[in-house]
């Protein structure tokens, strides 16, 4: 397996990337995400899908379910294309009142695919931390996200296109006809036409330019060449019933050799538990170095995560464990060009970690209770 990891990216690149694989995608194009907002990236990205499906290209699209409030008539629409096909994992039965699921069905709902995946032909593939929507890609005013992804090429992409047909035919995945009314799916092909407004266009213009995009397209991409293996959840753990060798965590466990010199952790939700501090520690004490980066309060979207790590950060740094918190920085100088609009802050979204300088895992996986025992995850360890 090989993956390739460009550097020096402008901040259009990551979706633009998406963009053009969907534009030049000739047979299949599968995707798999957690949330996907109905905002300027995210229907750039819906209508480079329905392109692809006038192409004659075989879309799915694979969403979870949580974050779908107000997008059903523009899956309908989606789903509605002969070409297109879209799923829902671990969906809510009632459409408008989601809360009453939660009131009699907690125990499920509350488990989450937390995986991403971009893949076109099966041949490239994105995979790493990022979602759809503005505050992913680095457009708007408001709290954006700083991410991190890894665009992949060779055998690798197959493990990721084994695992979206797992996902796509496990007992979670419905397909929306199964949960939309008739009436909502006919509304689906009443889409508005959108407002382009001058942030928009700007962007757009901006992910056109990507150089990024025309290396990919002249097959001048320059690739970090390296041996990769794919790991994931299996389906089956948002209904309680898969088995601990099929986890992500003890996969990843049993690939990664001892650590002898350094551990280099960043997780924008990091919640080490008892347990994982106790590792830490360990590690530290053994002489090796670890390191981790995570949100400060302020920086945070979600405070209650960081309530969760607070309590481990005396623990960590009394054990030998060096803690860097990332704060909300400010809005870009006026001279850096972008097509941002008004003030905005930023705040760690990416999951990663190196072993030793020689191994690093990027993916959705936080390093908290949540993704260890809940959600499902996908990511990639790479050997560079």
């Amino acid at each position: 397996p090989r993956a390739g990891q460009p550097n020096g990216l402008a901040r259009q690149d990551a979706c633009a990337a998406r963009v053009s694989l969907a534009d030049t995608a000739q047979g299949s194009l599968d995707v798999q995400t957690y949330i996907w907002r109905n905002d300027i990236t995210g229907g750039m990205l819906f209508a480079a899908m329905r392109r692809a499906a006038d192409r004659g290209v075989r879309v799915r699209l694979l969403l979870d379910d949580l974050n779908t409030g107000g997008l059903d008539p523009v899956l309908a629409a989606l789903d509605a294309h002969p070409g297109i096909e879209v799923r829902l994992f671990n969906p809510f039965p009632n459409r408008t009142l989601r809360l009453l699921d939660y009131l009699t069905d907690f125990a499920r709902v509350n488990r989450r695919m937390h995986n991403k995946s971009f893949t076109a032909d099966n041949q490239v593939t994105i995979v790493g931390g990022r979602n759809i929507g503005d505050e992913y890609f680095d457009v708007g005013a408001g709290l954006l996200f700083v991410d991190l992804d890894v665009l992949a090429v060779g055998p690798v992409v197959g493990a990721v296109s084994s695992d979206f047909d797992r996902y796509w035919g496990s007992l979670s995945a419905y397909p929306l006809t199964q949960l939309l009314s008739a009436v909502t799916l006919a509304a689906g092909w009443q889409e508005p036409e959108p407002v382009e407004s001058e942030v928009a266009r700007t962007y757009r213009a901006a992910v056109a330019r990507s150089r990024f995009v025309g290396d990919l397209v002249a097959r001048q991409l320059r690739f970090e060449w390296a041996p990769v293996l794919m790991v994931s959840d299996d389906p089956a753990k948002v209904l309680g019933l898969a088995g601990r060798e099929d986890l992500l965590w003890t996969q990843l466990q049993r690939a990664m050799p001892p650590t002898t010199r350094e551990v280099q952790l960043v997780s924008p939700y990091f919640v080490p538990t008892e347990r994982g501090a106790a590792f830490f520690t360990d590690r530290a004490a053994r002489g090796v170095q670890v390191s981790v980066l995570t949100n400060a309060l302020e920086a945070t979207d979600v405070p209650a995560v960081h309530a969760g790590y607070a309590r481990w950060r005396k623990p960590l740094l009394e054990g030998g464990v060096r803690l860097d918190e990332m704060k909300r920085t400010g809005p870009p100088r006026a001279s850096e060009p972008g097509p941002r609009a008004g003030s905005s802050s930023a705040s760690l979204h990416a999951k990663t970690f190196a072993i030793d300088r020689q191994r690093i895992f990027v993916g959705s996986f936080n390093f908290d209770p949540r993704s260890a025992r809940l959600n499902t995850e996908l990511g990639f360890l790479i050997e560079s």
